[in-house]
């Protein structure tokens, strides 16, 4: 739905998205990336779902932990009011009481945010018992509003059997009649395919499903770039059918930035390698926002960005050069957790010596540090006391707001928080300014005591928060491009505005590669 924010957005409209999700925890700040993917962070510190990044990049707006509901935080909320006693006695069920705090919440962020349209996303399938107070809710809105009101548009699958290469429409039907039987009527749907359905087709979906035959939307498999989906929905006036179908004036489309973005992705012939160290690379989602940071930065330097995974188990100081040969930078992201620490400080010397672009993100950074204050400073134990709470030299620390802090769950530092820059910094020649405001999720910090260590011996701390007490980036001079953050840039990277880490990194990646063919 990210795509019809950006379609609505060229048209002059301001667009607000919701997602809501019907999984029973408070949000997915402490589920697995393996299970869920990543965990995004809003401005406001809001640990919320992975799509939330979708809608930030296809368009303007800045999202809230508003944007973000879950099933767990409905019925929190429900039950700490019957506590409270704020029900009076009544029998507290899903009908009204469950149903009404799914409604507020839309309610509630189309009066902060006073945006034209509001887009609620709720997940799971059709069918899932867990969605049915989401849907419930819905239907009850479009009683009390109308049709003119509140627009219901269902996302469905149109498989392909491959062997006839002939596309079913049965799973649309059954899906339409589920939402049918709990009282919704479809009045666009957005068919999941692999190539544009036919007329007849349309035909046949818009006969069976009681939908108009121009509000049959394929929804074709992308092979590009994602970044291509508005334009696909912009030919088939998904847009135009979304407006005329809510009464709302047909504004001009200003579409030209995104078109020269995607222009450029598609002409793009040079490659560069970058090979991306991670522990959750098996599952795409889990690293959503660095993958996609990556070919932002391509598009800032007209290259398409090649990512390589690597499992930091498999990487020690004897195969390191075999794993990393060949490739044109290196990324370290976030994380959690001691497994494969080992592996990607092997990979951060290597890029530290052999002059490749190299680029920490949060616990990136922190290995940054620890393999800097092993291999240099001669502190030959040193590392973070999340993995050996007694080290000597314990390089990264927990901050000290967070050491009395038991339970998991939305406790770190998060959000967005102001950074100062140190002029004449790679940093400040990235981002041209010396103030910025940039995303956190993090326990652990740079051990300030031996800042003078690092200084001397050739790493810089480069980044500050305002009152000078939590290290925020950290570079190394004399290298054609090293930097470690504490921070999330990856949360602030958009198609059409770059952020400008991820642009310098992939420039500095496109001048070892252009070396390496000359």
């Amino acid at each position: 739905m990210a795509a019809l924010g950006c379609l609505l957005e060229a048209r002059g409209y301001s667009v607000s998205l919701q997602k809501m999700d019907p999984y029973i925890n408070i949000d997915p700040g402490t589920m697995s990336p393996y299970q869920h993917g990543e965990v995004y962070v809003t401005e406001d510190g809001a640990e919320t779902d992975l799509d939330l990044g979708y809608y930030e990049r296809f368009t303007k707006s800045k999202f809230s932990r508003k944007n973000s509901v879950s099933t767990g935080q409905i019925y929190h909320a429900v039950i700490e009011r019957e506590r409270k006693g704020d029900y009076l006695g009544r029998t507290v069920q899903v009908v009204p009481h469950i149903t009404n705090e799914i409604r507020s919440r839309i309610y509630n962020l189309t009066r902060d945010q006073e945006t034209d349209f509001v887009i609620v996303e709720i997940g799971g399938t059709v069918g899932d018992i867990e969605s049915v107070p989401f849907l419930e809710a819905i239907r009850q809105m479009r009683y009390e509003h109308g049709a003119s009101q509140v627009l219901f548009l269902h996302l469905t699958l149109v498989p392909t059997i491959t062997a006839a290469g002939e596309a079913k429409t049965k799973p649309t039907q059954h899906s339409v009649k589920e939402l049918l039987a709990l009282g919704i009527q479809p009045d666009i749907l957005i068919c999941r395919i692999n190539k544009p359905m036919s007329k007849e087709m349309k035909n046949k979906i818009s006969l069976f499903c009681n939908v108009k035959e121009q509000n049959v939307i394929s929804a074709v498999d992308i092979t590009t770039s994602i970044y291509e989906i508005p334009l696909m929905y912009r030919e088939d006036k998904l847009d135009e059918v979304v407006l005329n179908a809510l009464g709302m004036d047909l504004r001009k489309l200003n579409f030209s930035q995104w078109e020269t973005m995607v222009k450029k992705i598609r002409s793009t012939k040079k490659t560069v390698k970058v090979a991306l160290i991670g522990k959750y690379i098996s599952l795409q989602d889990a690293y959503r926002s660095v993958y996609e940071s990556l070919a932002h930065g391509g598009i800032a330097n007209d290259v398409e960005v090649s990512v390589i995974k690597i499992n930091p188990e498999d990487i020690d100081p004897k195969n390191v050069k075999e794993h990393l040969k060949g490739v044109h930078g290196i990324l370290v992201p976030g994380g959690f957790g001691e497994r494969g620490i080992e592996g990607k400080i092997a990979a951060i010397q290597f890029a530290r010596t052999k002059q490749i672009p190299f680029f920490g993100i949060c616990l990136g950074m922190q290995c940054a540090v620890i393999e800097f204050a092993r291999n240099v400073l001669g502190f030959k134990d040193a590392n973070s006391t999340e993995f050996k709470p007694n080290v000597n030299y314990p390089v990264i620390s927990m901050i000290e707001e967070q050491k009395e802090i038991e339970r998991m769950g939305g406790t770190m530092r998060l959000g967005a928080y102001p950074c100062v820059v140190k002029k004449g910094s790679l940093a400040y020649s990235e981002y041209k300014a010396e103030r910025i405001s940039e995303r956190h999720r993090h326990r652990f910090e740079f051990t300030l005591r031996y800042k003078d260590d690092f200084e001397k011996k050739g790493m810089n701390l480069t980044g500050f928060s305002p009152d000078g007490s939590l290290a925020e980036i950290v570079e190394v001079p004399n290298h054609p491009w090293f930097v470690g953050v504490q921070f999330h840039p990856e949360f602030q990277s958009k198609p059409t505005d770059p952020h400008p880490l991820f642009a310098g990194f992939i420039r500095a990646a496109s001048k070892l590669a252009k070396k390496t063919e000359d």
